[in-house]
């Protein structure tokens, strides 16, 4: 099927320059806020954020008083990158050399993780990195004024969560509360796909933030010219449908789903064979790399494959040194995955993420489209595709396969936004002049409102999409998007009811705030803007509007789910989108006052164009809706008038 999301860039190289310091452009701006103590860094994979860490860290050594930097990292692989780095070579004042004997993620050395932690507290030497399973243990060792004096820094944060059980989100509370440790924190994403928040509201206002979105990386890169995002839909098992999206000729890696998912086989050893198979036929494994040799059935050229779903350690080490060496595209072609190779792998030659299974996390959407989005001279284009099951009709699954579906094209479109490049919003008011100058990236909204706290302006600034992400991946969302909820009734009744769970500190003005931000937002990037003449018209949900008559009241007329609900249409057979439709409405969200309340004028609009009232058989969801909602108010007047 055609991609859900297609996004061309400029190949401006910008976020690929660098200064008279050797910095990108991200580094530079995280290099800016180094003095804070606690510094948060949101920037997309390979925008250099280890780096930047390098950076920072090595400044906080030599200017600020700090004595130790200790990094963690989620798993050993990623410990690479960090290792030491010449960065006087490009005009840096000081290197990155942390001894071998404190790089923790390296195969073998001290067969105590956490004694060699401890020896490190105790040494001289500077500089350690560890896997996030080491600090958590060795945290139970130590009293947390031992990290006086130390930079902390957490290397793909979203790990961290509130939750009791997060070890890691305890270590990192203490460390705030009992020491004068500083601590910096890097991400993709702040959004982990659950209800836990990594931090609790009143910590993470300690921490600055530097944002650095996917739009300024790719936009600024010199090869890549696009990338689609797409969903293939299969009935059956996988491993028979995998061969109609995987290219051989693309580079691709592959992750496979996990065990405890509806797609896996629960063999994840046969499906890794069942891939290699429709590929082509194995020739011989080398016994010092690890890497597969296969023969395409296709073309009779000889495929390299890294098989990293393998649990045995010393053929994994095996196979994950020959990757790190990897210096050319012609290295390897198909790397097949299943929790690995997601966050802080790098393999800038690949094109085509391959991805099966939903995923419920946006994080893990992001890194996984991370691994096909470095630029890289043997590709223009980079591609992500979710393989998904099919819901079927008769399997008395489909509720679980449906609300699957639904997710995972809600991630799809929150990616789209993600991808885009940012509008700033700013109200528009009476007295200004049709002709004023037009400011770049910046739409006047009529009616629009700004924030008054400090609060509100950080959440629009710097936590919109992850805003965005919980609010679409909510179950009544779901059961709102195929067209079966009033637009207002979502914008104004739904929106700012999760908006005031997540953020319950916020006012009510600056809860209606961040709503019409989320909803400009939301309708706006979904939208088309052309040029005609001097006038700009916007294309929203189907009509053109003048840009200079944008109003916030129009906007909350449009569903941000129109384009789901068509995909949903064009995506599927029409039995299996009868049961979607079916599977919703025997969940659909009941009936609430602000609803009700919200469609009076359009019941009433409605009896006066048509000549009656709508009926609940109709075959149009909203025209159903229109029906429950009389009901319900009559059910509400009849209440009344038995308590008079």
């Amino acid at each position: 099927m055609p991609d859900i999301v297609h996004v061309k860039y400029q190949q401006t190289g910008k976020s690929k320059k660098t200064n008279e310091l050797g910095m990108r452009e991200m580094q530079q701006k995280a290099f800016e806020a180094r003095t804070a103590q606690y510094l948060l860094i949101k920037a997309p994979p390979a925008s250099g954020k280890s780096r930047a860490l390098m950076f920072i860290g090595l400044d906080k050594l030599v200017n600020q008083g700090i004595k130790k930097v200790i990094v963690a990292v989620p798993e050993r692989s990623i410990g690479s990158s960090f290792s030491i780095t010449d960065l006087k070579r490009f005009g840096f004042f000081a290197n990155w050399s942390p001894k071998n004997k404190y790089n923790l993620c390296t195969p073998g050395g001290e067969t105590s993780k956490v004694k060699a932690f401890l020896n490190f507290l105790e040494s001289k030497e500077q500089i350690l990195i560890c896997t996030h399973a080491t600090l958590r243990f060795a945290f139970e060792a130590i009293d947390e004024k031992q990290l006086n004096d130390c930079l902390l820094a957490i290397d793909e944060f979203h790990h961290v969560s509130v939750d009791g059980d997060n070890k890691l989100g305890l270590v990192l509370s203490d460390v705030m509360k009992k020491s004068s440790a500083h601590v910096v924190a890097m991400t993709g994403s702040f959004f982990r796909g659950d209800s836990v928040p990594i931090l609790l509201p009143e910590d993470e206002a300690k921490f600055i933030k530097v944002k650095y979105d996917y739009y300024q990386q790719l936009n600024g890169y010199n090869y890549l010219k696009s990338l689609g995002i797409g969903y293939h839909f299969y009935q059956g098992r996988y491993t028979s449908a995998i061969n109609e999206i995987l290219d051989e000729n693309k580079k691709t890696i592959i992750h496979i789903p996990s065990v405890n998912s509806g797609e896996s086989t629960k063999d994840k050893y046969e499906e890794v064979n069942r891939i290699i198979d429709s590929l082509g036929e194995l020739d011989y494994q080398d016994p010092v790399t690890g890497v597969l040799y296969v023969k395409s059935k296709e073309t009779g050229k000889t495929l390299k494959i890294a098989d990293l779903v393998n649990d045995n350690q010393k053929e994994r080490d095996k196979i994950q040194y020959y990757l790190r060496k990897v210096k050319k595209a012609d290295d390897i072609d198909i790397i097949i995955a299943l929790g690995m190779a997601k966050e802080g792998f790098d393999w800038p030659y690949c094109e085509h993420a391959l991805t099966v299974g939903y995923r419920g996390s946006l994080t893990e959407i992001i890194q996984i489209i991370g691994r096909c989005t470095r630029d890289s001279e043997n590709k223009t284009h980079a591609q992500f595709t979710n393989l998904i099951a099919e819901p079927d009709a008769e399997n008395d699954l489909v509720k679980l396969s449906v609300n699957n579906m639904l997710k995972a094209i809600t991630a799809s479109l929150l990616m789209e936004q993600v991808l885009a490049p940012n509008f700033k919003f700013k109200p528009k008011f009476p007295e200004e002049d049709e002709d004023s100058e037009e400011e770049e990236g910046v739409i006047k909204i009529r009616g629009f409102k700004l924030p008054t706290s400090q609060r509100a302006k950080d959440i629009i600034e710097s936590d919109l999409n992850d805003l965005k992400a919980k609010i679409m991946q909510d179950d009544q969302m779901l059961k709102a998007m195929p067209g079966n909820v009033d637009p207002e009734v979502i914008s104004k009744v739904l929106i700012p009811k999760i908006i005031k769970e997540t953020y319950p500190e916020l006012s009510d003005d600056d809860i209606e705030a961040v709503r019409q931000h989320v909803v400009a937002d939301s309708v706006l990037k979904a939208s088309n803007i052309d040029e005609v003449g001097d006038k700009r018209f916007i294309r929203m949900a189907g009509r053109f509007v003048n840009i200079d008559d944008i109003n916030i009241d129009l906007i909350d007329t449009i569903n941000p789910f129109q384009k789901a609900f068509e995909i949903l249409s064009k995506s599927v057979t029409a039995s299996v989108f009868k049961a979607i439709q079916e599977t919703i409405d025997a969940t659909r969200i009941q009936m609430t006052e602000e609803e009700a309340i919200i469609l009076w004028p359009k019941i009433k609009s409605w009896i006066t164009k048509t000549g009656e009232q709508p009926s609940i058989q109709s075959f149009d969801p909203q025209e159903r809706r229109l029906a429950e909602a009389i009901i319900f108010l009559k059910e509400q007047k009849r209440k009344v008038a038995a308590n008079e």
